[in-house]
């Protein structure tokens, strides 16, 4: 049974900056939070329905009206849009119709991009629905199955061993632009030998680019940490051994949010997948011409929750798994 009220969703949201791929208009294919990891590091919070089963949930006819209504309202103000991204609350693949729904929009103009944790990339409908894509990134954060259950915190029906072999057969098929991406976790995933690891298994694929990614924003358990320096500079050396790109996604990816219309509507469709920092909230206001009480006003109402990390005061919406204090 396909979910009916996309408005409430937030199936898609932006333009916001993507540091991977410039200026991004996301799509939300998944229902908040429907994945089939519970990683320690997501910045939505920990899985509250965790599956592996693929299944219908928003109808991709509806998903290419919405995106192409948000589409054509920011390019007639002059924004321009480089990719259109599946990024959803959850992992994209779990959506059955997803490859259908790569294909409707396709017919947009740019270019479409999937971030996927893999988890699913052993069936072969998956390998042939993120095979339309232009750009596929894939999750490779460990390689050993204690290391993988301590940060990915896997659906108990996974097996690594498959998700490794499905990620070696998809590379070897794909014709777009394949990209992996390895989230460092202090004293989880960054020792020497981790590292070793996953460069050695990354280089079989032969990415366009590997990056090499930090929690920038709250994540779903207060233990998790930043590497070292030293650490994340001995990550990008291992890597460079085996991948031509290497690539940190480390720092802030900035404020250049868009506003598109309703203030509202737009921060929660944003902050329903992104959170964002407390500065990036108040060019948002000011750009849009909104009162600043308007943050206030949805924390109040329960719409949005405040989070604190690193030293710096985030927003987002009160999603399954994820806490947060009330103003």
């Amino acid at each position: 049974m396909e979910l009916e009220d996309l408005a409430a969703s937030g199936i898609v949201f932006g333009p916001v900056p993507s540091r991977r791929l410039g200026r991004s208009l996301g799509v939300n294919n998944i229902p908040p939070k429907i994945c089939s990891y519970s990683c320690v590091y997501c910045q939505l919070g920990r899985t509250a329905n965790i599956q592996v089963t693929r299944r219908r949930f928003y109808n991709p006819v509806d998903i290419l009206r919405k995106v192409k209504s948000k589409y054509e309202n920011a390019t007639s103000q002059g924004e321009n849009i480089d990719y259109i991204t599946f990024v959803p609350d959850g992992e994209p693949t779990l959506d059955h119709r997803l490859g259908e729904t790569l294909k409707l929009l396709q017919s947009i103009g740019p270019k479409v991009g999937v971030i996927s944790n893999a988890s699913l990339i052993s069936e072969q409908s998956v390998r042939d629905d993120l095979a339309r894509a232009d750009w596929v990134s894939l999750k490779v954060d460990a390689i050993d199955k204690r290391t993988w259950k301590q940060i990915n915190r896997p659906h108990k029906d996974l097996s690594l061993a498959a998700i490794q072999e499905g990620i070696l057969e998809f590379a070897n098929v794909f014709r777009g632009q394949l990209v992996t991406e390895t989230m460092l976790v202090n004293g989880v995933n960054d020792t020497a030998k981790q590292l070793a690891q996953v460069a050695d298994f990354i280089g079989r694929l032969h990415p366009a680019k590997a990056y090499v990614s930090v929690p920038t924003r709250p994540p779903a358990e207060k233990s998790v940490q930043i590497p070292s320096i030293d650490t994340l500079a001995t990550a990008y050396h291992v890597l460079a051994e085996y991948v031509s790109v290497v690539e940190f996604l480390i720092e802030y990816e900035g404020n250049e949010f868009t506003f598109t219309g309703d203030a509202e509507e737009n921060l929660l469709s944003i902050m329903s997948v992104h959170p964002m920092r407390e500065d990036a909230v108040d060019e948002f206001l000011d750009k849009a011409g909104a009162n600043k009480t308007l943050i206030r006003d949805l924390v109040q109402r329960g719409r949005l929750i405040k989070l604190e990390h690193a030293g710096r005061m985030f927003y987002m919406t009160p999603i399954p798994g994820r806490l947060g204090k009330r103003e």
